[in-house]
């Protein structure tokens, strides 16, 4: 099976990784101090959605911390994570 994926690979791949199939190590995608999530909200109830989500960020991760900026005509939800798996977890959840 590895033969036959390494033979649909394009020449322009270097899937040097143990792991059949693998084209990126994840280590070079996620980095340990990205925590910080900032959501930009806009439209009539973008308080409301920003403050939803701060309350479940903090239920789910209670280490995080939240700021909610409002400007005109929007809203900017700052979520500050303990780790960056918690970032990525959360943006899963919630779509983001």
């Amino acid at each position: 099976m590895i033969k036959q994926i390494k033979q649909q690979q394009s020449d322009s791949v270097n899937d040097s990784c143990s792991d059949c199939g693998s084209y990126v190590d994840i280590g070079a995608v996620v980095e340990a101090d990205d925590t910080l999530l900032q959501v930009n909200l806009n439209g009539d109830n973008a308080l409301a959605q920003a403050q939803e989500l701060q309350q479940a960020a903090l239920a789910r991760f209670s280490d995080t911390k939240a700021n909610i900026e409002q400007q005109a005509g929007s809203v900017t939800l700052s979520l500050q994570f303990a780790f960056s798996v918690e970032k990525m977890i959360f943006q899963l959840e919630h779509a983001l």
